[in-house]
């Protein structure tokens, strides 16, 4: 198991930035896939973005694309989540996520139910 504890949330105005942290503990950091997720009030929670083992590979929701940067330093066991040019529809829960399921690990994933480590969540709010 992988032990994650997100930071960084916090309350901005629309079209500012804000960066996302999720400090992982408890396993080879290296060896998990990692993914943000989201949850508003009322919905669902959803896919953000996912970066795969290295770091090179990552992919995105729609609704992020363009605007939301994930990565990750493996040697600080961490996994960041910038994101800009915000609206008010980002806000939300934020969860950092990280899966050791092979296709996960190969492809990529974004249903949240491939993985099996979650973060206690941090909260972004975006007023407009």
């Amino acid at each position: 198991q992988v032990q994650l504890v997100e930071s960084g949330g916090g309350l901005v105005q629309a079209g500012d930035s804000l960066t996302l942290s999720c400090a992982a503990s408890g396993r080879t950091f290296s060896s998990v896939a990692m993914g943000w997720f989201r949850q508003a009030p009322g919905k669902d929670r959803e896919f953000v973005a996912t970066i795969k083992l290295s770091g090179g590979t990552t992919s995105y929701s729609d609704s992020v694309k363009g605007r939301f940067t994930i990565s990750r330093d493996n040697a600080k066991n961490t996994v960041f989540l910038r994101m800009s040019s915000l609206k008010p529809e980002d806000t939300a829960v934020y969860y950092c996520a990280a899966t050791m399921r092979a296709s996960c690990l190969a492809y990529g994933c974004d249903d949240p139910s491939h993985f099996g480590s979650w973060g206690q969540g941090t909260q972004v709010t975006v007023s407009s």
